[in-house]
Parts: C-alpha cells; structure tokens; sequence
C-alpha cells in the first residue's frame, strides 16, 4: 500500500517509481496500515463513491477527518475536488505537504487512496457545489496540469494567512484555484483569487494561539509557520487561516453550494 503519489507536474513513469511521504490534514508518523485499517479505509471510498454517484454531481468539495482538531473547533481538517471521469471512477485533486518539509505539491488521486491516509475519524463530508460552478471546475479539473497549479505555491504552512501570499496550505489553494475556474479571463494570481473570495463574503476560521503555542508550533514542525499574518492579529493571538469547516459554512451562504452531506462508518 506505499506507493507513491505522483504530483500533477512529474507525471513521468520514473517518477512514479519514487516512494513519498505526504500529508495534509494528518499525523506525518509513518506508520504501517494494519489490514483491519486498510479494510475500513476502503470501505468508506466504497460507500463514498456510491453516494456520489447516487447525488448526480460531477464535482464536489470533498474532505476527511485526519486529525482530531476539536479542541479548534472544528471537524474536518483536509479537502479537495473530487470529480467524475467520464470513464466512471472518481479521482480526487488536492494538494498534499510532503511529510517533515515547508514544502507541498498537488497531486491526483482515487478515493481509496484519499481515505487511506491515516484517518482520525472514518467519516466522509462532501459540499455539492451549484450546476454552473461544477461546470467551471470539471472545465478547470479537466486542463493541463500546468494550468490546474498555476495558482499553487510551493512553501507551505499550515496556518498559512488566509490572504496572505508567501506560504499557501491545503484548503487555501483549493479555494484560490476555485476562485480562478468560476472567472479564468480575469483571475491569474492569487492575490485576485482571494479579492474574489472576499467580494463573495467568505470569512477565514480564526483560531485562538497564544505565543507558546506558536513558539512550540514554529519550532517543532517545519510546515508551520506565523510570520506572514499581519503583527496585531498574531500578538493579539488571532492566526486566521482557511479551514474545511468555513469553506462548508460558506459555500451555501454564498449561493455556490448546497449544505455539506455526511457519511460516517459505524
């Protein structure tokens, strides 16, 4: 079950060859999949594949609990596209941080490995995103790779500001490439792709870190970072970042969206 991730811009057969590690929303422990997990892991691809199948869509918001981020507040801690080929399955578009690095590529992916990614909690959450911006994503899913990571930046933190530039994190560049399928003649960087996102009113999760919570997160880990959030609201302990749970509440606010579905193994 190690094999590897191939990212949307080394698509050569060498390179598919090459073991990585790679996370987002996740514990970055390498630890080997027992059979028992393996088992439940696609189980929850299965019926997940089924329920998209059964709703109609062709492109929804997808996310997974890899982590227990309820001390934040929040449920779900990584999404991404998933689309329906047109030869049936569905693959999954997401950016992923390679594991122990400030660094993070974007990759394509089925849904087996999607939730094969050492879940916290077996648990599926989808938003189906309105007929014409489904249109605009299969469109922008559907291109070259160069032009599905145009928007994507390689440093890479967590908390990365939610308008800030100088770091990008998962849910981020899902959101920022979203911006930049519903208006491709006029979006071509980030900093238009957030003005969007801020004209449709979409509000960033503000988490509560105190300093040493920041100093332990800095220094512990290289893909946490703080110094691109504006000074007053770091020291007033306020990290603003793009989170699975306000890109839910958001999209049905903003009339791109219907209320996020469930699905949860027993």
């Amino acid at each position: 079950m190690n094999r590897a991730l191939v990212p949307l811009l080394a698509l050569a057969a060498a390179m598919a060859l090459l073991p990585m590690q790679a996370q987002a929303g996740r514990s970055c422990e390498q630890i080997r999949p027992t059979p028992a997990v393996i088992a439940k892991g696609m189980q929850l691809a299965e019926r997940t594949s089924q329920a998209l199948d059964a709703s109609g869509a062709r492109v929804v918001i997808l996310a997974r609990a890899g982590q227990d981020l309820g001390k934040y507040g929040l449920r779900y801690s990584h999404l991404g596209f998933a689309y329906r080929t047109e030869a049936g399955p569905w693959r999954v578009v997401h950016k992923l941080n390679q594991c122990g690095t400030a660094v993070a590529e974007v990759y394509r992916q089925g849904l087996g490995e999607f939730f094969l990614d050492d879940l916290w909690r077996y648990e599926a959450a989808w938003v189906v995103p309105t007929p014409e911006v489904q249109a605009r994503l299969l469109a922008a899913l559907n291109e070259p790779p160069a032009r599905i990571v145009r928007l994507h930046t390689q440093p890479y933190s967590i908390v990365s500001y939610a308008w800030g530039r100088k770091y990008q994190q998962s849910n981020q560049w899902a959101m920022e490439t979203m911006a930049a399928a519903m208006e491709p003649a006029t979006i071509a960087d980030r900093a238009q792709a957030q003005a969007w996102m801020q004209f449709k009113a979409y509000e960033p999760t503000t988490l509560k870190l105190g300093p040493l919570t920041r100093l332990g997160g800095r220094v512990g880990s290289a893909n946490v970072a703080f110094d691109d959030h504006p000074n007053d609201k770091r020291f007033s302990d306020r990290i603003e970042t793009v989170t699975v749970d306000s890109v839910f509440a958001w999209m049905p606010r903003a009339g791109l969206g219907a209320a996020p579905v469930t699905l949860k193994l027993q």
